[in-house]
């Protein structure tokens, strides 16, 4: 055989190879395949790409939906492999077929891979190769095409001559009128998108009519997309056009008879907000925002209660307060007894947010009712929501008369059932010994963190001995000594071992906001006594414990106190005791 054949027969192998995997009955064969065709088009080169590969690759689109979804999107980035953007549209084919077939992600995918490509055309391209193709969609007998066709519309659209664009604007406007809900869905999805390439004098004349009809469309699915649309004409029109043409659609959405196109106009509640508030009467759109408030359905309930602190932020800062005072907190108090325990929920999680917004007189006339309601209520994630944004009322109503009206429910919670309840508790202390003080702090709340150091949840052990170390910060070494010590010495003689090591991981915090005298005085004492537990993971503990305390030493001490300590470990019959005392001294540098 000649050196030219041999060399064509290499230069075949990899086409070869191709075409045999994707033949294979293993998907996870053709899905290898498809997924190097990259560096295959590599190999063949741009011209033989062009015209074998992508060829190939349009005759072959019969395969299982996770192969043609990673052929979807390995075309979209081709543009190189087959020249450049002069070839570009020869990926248009095998890209169009994809876009027709039954599975949405395929199709999805074709569609994204499409409006990549259409990127690299030319002007001139675009209307030779791009547009006929959209046109081949858009009238496609299956509702596929048409259906992907809505994805290219504003792609095409500035890039095109004034007959093309009125060709589009027609064609688009069909879609919008198809009898498939399939594909006036997509046409729905797109419509604001495809607002945004208009020309802002056409837009009205352009596409206003289409939002229309699909805002009043028998399919909820496709009247609940028009929401989205409908903001997206309200940022692009004048103010007159949008009161006029935009703000009556939003309006009839809110009391749509679906409460799925309900639940999408308050999920997208402060973008509606943005669009209108300027325009709109504040008292109008609070009477929307309330009915959604009390809606039938607990999703909406739910969707309009998250965005209540957000909703009353963005109000006329001149109203705000007579708004939420009068209108926003009468729906609230009744949200408080909802019969849906999400919505519940939802609610502790925002109501905190109005404290700023109304001052310290209303929220403790107003929201404290509220907030006493909900840390009492039934549901742990309603108790766990408010606790968890206290800090928000301290910051108005000061920490005296937040001790005096809410102590007593917090210190309720801390025995709560649920332990999630009790770590939210834990961890707000720190807060609440800075604002309240330490003479307080000790009579009211010291005697709950000691008993969490006891708890018989892991977590609110572990999250109580960090505790100790910020409030140690805040109240000095010598808080520490005379009253979380004491507990450390009762906690080393616990018959449960659990409790020993607790006894541990306090210490290893409360080192590190003491002074050195402290460390050797009160809490080496205790680590050497513990050293010789009976129970190996005691020991073991106390190792991990003496390389972490040793960083709060001097070399000095660390020589005298903490090395025989960890020489002795170092020869202890448990081997994992051997391996931590070891560990500890090589971080210590022993």
């Amino acid at each position: 055989m000649s050196a030219v054949e041999e060399n064509t027969d290499d230069s075949l192998y990899p086409i070869a190879v191709l075409i045999d995997e994707l033949r294979n009955e293993d998907v996870t064969l053709r899905l290898n395949s498809i997924r190097k065709l990259s560096t295959i088009a590599l190999a063949l080169g741009v011209e033989r790409t062009r015209n074998e590969l992508i060829q190939f690759l349009t005759d072959t689109i019969y395969d299982e939906d996770e192969v043609l979804l990673v052929l979807a999107e390995q075309l979209g980035n081709f543009t190189p492999l087959v020249g450049g953007p002069d070839h570009v549209h020869c990926l248009l084919l095998p890209l169009e077929n994809l876009a027709t077939v039954e599975e949405t992600v395929v199709r999805d995918k074709a569609v994204e891979s499409l409006r990549k490509i259409a990127d690299k055309h030319s002007s001139a391209s675009l209307e030779e190769h791009f547009v006929p193709m959209l046109r081949r969609l858009a009238t496609g007998d299956w509702f596929t095409s048409r259906t992907s066709a809505c994805g290219l519309f504003s792609v095409v659209y500035p890039r095109v001559n004034p007959a093309i664009k009125a060709e589009v604007k027609t064609m688009f406007r069909t879609l919008c009128r198809d009898d498939t809900p399939m594909v006036r869905r997509a046409a729905a999805a797109k419509l604001g998108e495809f607002a945004k390439v208009f020309e802002k004098n056409q837009v009205v004349e352009g596409l206003h009519s289409s939002l229309t009809d699909l805002h009043v469309d028998e399919q909820d699915s496709v009247r609940l997309l028009t929401v989205e649309s409908a903001i997206a004409f309200g940022t692009l029109l004048d103010k007159a056009n949008k009161k006029k043409l935009v703000e009556p659609i939003l309006i009839e959405l809110f009391d749509d008879k679906s409460w799925r196109v309900r639940y999408m106009v308050a999920e997208k509640l402060i973008e509606i907000q943005n669009v209108l508030g300027e325009d709109m009467d504040a008292n109008h759109l609070v009477a929307l925002f309330t009915n959604l408030l009390k809606d039938p359905e607990g999703e909406v309930r739910c969707a309009a209660t998250q965005r209540l602190q957000e909703f009353a932020l963005n109000l006329p800062e001149d109203k705000r307060q007579h708004i939420i005072c009068s209108q926003l907190l009468n729906v609230a108090k009744e949200l408080v007894i909802d019969g849906n325990q999400l919505v519940k929920s939802e609610l502790a999680g925002v109501i905190m947010g109005l404290a700023p917004l109304i001052g310290k007189e209303q929220t403790v006339s107003e929201l404290l009712p509220i907030y006493m309601q909900l840390l009492n209520d039934q549901t742990p994630e309603v108790r766990l929501n408010i606790i968890s944004s206290l800090d928000k009322v301290n910051e108005v109503i000061g920490a005296a008369q937040l001790s005096t009206s809410l102590l007593p429910a917090i210190v309720g919670l801390a025995e709560d059932g649920k332990w999630r309840v009790r770590l939210a508790i834990v961890q707000f202390m720190p807060l609440l010994a800075s604002q309240l003080g330490q003479e307080f702090f000790d009579e009211k709340l010291l005697p709950l963190c000691l008993n969490w150091l006891t708890d018989h949840v892991f977590s609110i052990r572990e999250a109580s001995t960090l505790i100790m170390k910020e409030l140690t910060q805040k109240f000095g070494g010598q808080w520490a000594s005379t009253n979380i010590v004491p507990k450390m010495q009762k906690l080393q003689k616990d018959t449960n071992y659990l409790q020993r090591m607790t006894c541990l991981f306090c210490l290893n915090t409360l080192s590190e906001a003491m002074t050195q005298e402290q460390i050797l005085k009160e809490i080496m004492p205790i680590v050497k006594d513990l050293v010789e537990d009976d129970v190996p993971n005691v020991r073991f503990n106390a190792a991990k414990s003496l390389k972490r305390i040793g960083k709060n030493l001097n070399a000095t001490t660390l020589t005298s106190e903490v090395k025989p300590l960890l020489e002795k470990l170092g020869k202890d019959n448990d081997f994992d005791v051997r391996y931590f005392a070891e560990e500890a001294k090589n971080s210590l540098g022993l």
